[in-house]
């Protein structure tokens, strides 16, 4: 399908309704985590190590704000510094099992708070969000896949 309003207009909808849906999610489960927090163990367990500037640019906030927050995941052991191997003299930021398993609670308490807005749906409203989140995942992964060709061809 080509580029259409329609299709324009959908996927800014689904993009708000998204954020929408996060934000609701975090004030139900009352997490006091800030969502930096969270998106940054999120993007070192989608795409592994890397070097502090663009694991601020990934989770979009400023690196002194990553080095603020990279700290405090140190100190939680949600995350760790490894040796950089293309640098001797730089580090890169890693996830560690302690950070993988807090996203993955984290992860369980929002959809748990979730599940009481979502329990009437019909089995066919189910899959077709089934089949969103399955369209979206597989966009985002041959999105994030090109990204990292072209940064590599550089």
């Amino acid at each position: 399908m080509p580029e259409t309003p329609e299709l324009r207009q959908i996927i800014g909808d689904l993009v708000v309704a998204a954020h929408r849906l996060a934000r609701l999610a975090a004030q139900v489960t009352g997490s006091t985590e800030s969502p930096a927090t969270w998106r940054t163990l999120s993007v070192l367990q989608s795409s592994g190590p890397m070097r502090l500037g663009e694991l601020a640019s990934q989770s979009r906030v400023s690196q002194p704000t990553m080095t603020k927050l990279v700290r405090n995941l140190v100190d939680a052991e949600w995350v760790k510094r490894i040796a950089d191997a293309d640098d001797a003299r730089a580090w890169q930021i890693a996830v560690t099992p302690k950070g993988v398993e807090a996203l993955q609670t984290w992860r369980d308490e929002l959809s748990a708070a979730l599940v009481p807005m979502f329990s009437d749906l019909s089995e066919a409203e189910v899959a077709a969000m089934r089949t969103t989140v399955e369209i979206i995942g597989s966009r985002v992964d041959l999105s994030a896949a090109a990204s990292a060709a072209l940064a590599g061809s550089r």
